[in-house]
């Protein structure tokens, strides 16, 4: 899939869901309905992956 078609799709998701639900909700209502129109979408998606972070040679378990 070429990245143009990728953005597409992540942005009429996001599109989607700021339509439906308008602004001023907390942010995980946001990505919850992004992830339920992602999920649908034919991308593979993964929701809040871990990431190492390390901060001045100490690894941080927040990334």
């Amino acid at each position: 899939m070429e990245e143009n078609q990728i953005t597409k799709i992540i942005i009429g998701s996001a599109i989607k869901v700021h339509k439906a639900l308008g602004p001023g909700l907390l942010e995980s209502a946001y990505e919850e309905c992004l992830h339920y129109e992602l999920c649908k979408s034919p991308l593979q998606i993964e929701k809040q992956k871990a990431l190492p972070l390390i901060y001045e040679e100490v690894k941080l378990e927040c990334g």
